[in-house]
């Protein structure tokens, strides 16, 4: 017998990656438990709905994602090349997925924050919060290149979240045309941008 912990486990990860390749509202309980080898009973007993399970499975895949943001956004590594990195692994991950899927999928957090935007404050709110965490690596990285003079003195935070939105418009095009190609200009896209000066 499968231990609860596991169990519950596989829930999250199938919730998430059904969805990613679907959609939410086409993606049933049933079709979560028949993907996951788990009974609908268990389903019922880890969540209240499917809703609650799509709560807990984006914050899971953020918790599994972390440790490679940290990585990605080491203080080791200079500032600007932090950005440059991360629009290159997503590049590399949109691709993989094509492969595998067929389709770019794009951001199941943004993904999931449009769609239901209007009809599950839950999982809009955890949207939300799950982009404020993702800004703040793009903030730390921009106050860092502003204290060395890389780009011009504004508001980290503010370019942050503009610098996120450039990001999700690209990602979200490359899901629409699916196509990686928007994604492959977001490192020209940066330079732009930022108006990235040249260091002397």
């Amino acid at each position: 017998m499968r231990p609860e912990s596991e169990t519950k486990l596989k829930l999250l990860s199938t919730a998430i990656e059904l969805i990613s390749e679907s959609s939410y509202g086409s993606v049933s309980v049933d079709d979560i438990c028949k993907r996951a080898g788990v009974k609908k009973g268990s389903f019922y007993h880890f969540f209240p709905s499917k809703s609650d399970l799509t709560v807990a499975a984006m914050e899971a895949d953020w918790q599994n994602g972390q440790p490679y943001l940290d990585r990605m956004f080491s203080p080791q590594t200079p500032p600007l090349e932090r950005l440059r990195q991360y629009f290159d692994s997503k590049v590399e991950c949109q691709s993989s997925k094509q492969k595998e899927c067929g389709k770019v999928l794009g951001c199941p957090m943004i993904t999931l924050g449009a769609e239901l935007s209007t009809q599950d404050e839950k999982i809009r709110q955890k949207s939300v919060e799950i982009v404020n965490r993702y800004v703040k690596y793009y903030e730390s990285a921009l106050r860092e290149a502003i204290e060395e003079g890389e780009i011009e003195p504004t508001n980290a935070r503010t370019l942050a979240e503009e610098l996120f939105a450039y990001f999700q418009g690209s990602m979200l095009q490359a899901k629409v045309l699916n196509d990686v190609q928007p994604l492959r200009a977001l490192r020209a896209g940066l330079e732009r941008f930022l108006r990235v000066r040249e260091i002397a």
